[in-house]
């Protein structure tokens, strides 16, 4: 059972129908493997959720189902609001956590590769994101759930690693990411998953600035016109696989 955002739900990984694939179900592929008949896969996550869309919409389906084994990744779409107060949305997080493992689920939680080295407000938003990455592994220990680590993996330092958007991961990504999290479980994944294409090549400073004016155009001023609107990338989808089923 995968809860979260758009990391969960797969952006920018898509099938050849456009709807995404992602580390989800790359590690539910796996896992369907090694488990046999009987194993299920539900991805209740959307793009564009906070934390309280989340907890909301997504945990009392997810429960209802009686899933072994949950993925609760959130909160990184909070801390990119200016209002956002880190110490109270981890203690929810803490507290939304304890309830998922009070079902003898096992949990698997994130601590977030360091997306905003590239991006504008990494002065504001950096801070911010070491902290519910410490945060997470904390709550991690208190509950007994299993930590994926992907903020001490240097190789998300790679562009290659992320879309063209910047901010959600490439293929690569995702692949990279499912093998970290089959290694949380103890399950071997297809070693390919753990390559990182080269590094692309640096561009000029005039090439590079073009660049980004032509990325804030298309990615950044959308983004903040839906932030000033209230509105969200995810107002007008559902989940992918609401129930649970075979891969």
């Amino acid at each position: 059972m995968a809860l979260g955002d758009s990391f969960t739900e797969g952006m920018d990984d898509p099938y050849a129908d456009g709807v995404f694939r992602g580390w989800a179900d790359l590690v539910a592929g796996r896992l369907s493997q090694v488990s046999g008949p009987g194993f299920g896969y539900a991805n209740l996550a959307i793009r564009g959720r906070l934390f309280d869309g989340i907890v909301g919409e997504q945990v009392e389906p997810a429960l209802a189902m009686e899933p072994d084994l949950i993925s609760f990744a959130a909160g990184a779409n909070d801390v990119l609001r200016r209002k956002c107060d880190p110490p109270t949305l981890m203690a929810r997080f803490d507290a939304t956590v304890a309830r998922l493992r009070d079902t003898g689920a096992d949990v698997l939680l994130f601590r977030f590769a360091d997306v905003m080295s590239r991006l504008p407000g990494n002065n504001l938003v950096a801070p911010r994101i070491r902290y519910l990455n410490q945060a997470v592994g904390e709550v991690a220990d208190r509950n007994g759930a299993r930590l994926v680590d992907l903020w001490h993996d240097d190789e998300y330092a790679n562009p290659a690693l992320w879309s063209i958007d910047r901010l959600h991961l490439s293929a690569a990504g995702h692949r990279r990411t499912a093998a970290h999290v089959l290694a949380a479980l103890g399950v071997s994944a297809d070693p390919a998953w753990w390559d990182v294409p080269p590094r692309p090549a640096v561009k000029s400073w005039p090439a590079a600035r073009a660049d980004d004016l032509a990325w804030a155009g298309r990615y950044l001023a959308p983004w903040i016109k839906r932030r000033l609107t209230g509105r969200s990338s995810g107002d007008s989808v559902t989940a992918k696989r609401p129930n649970l089923g075979p891969m």
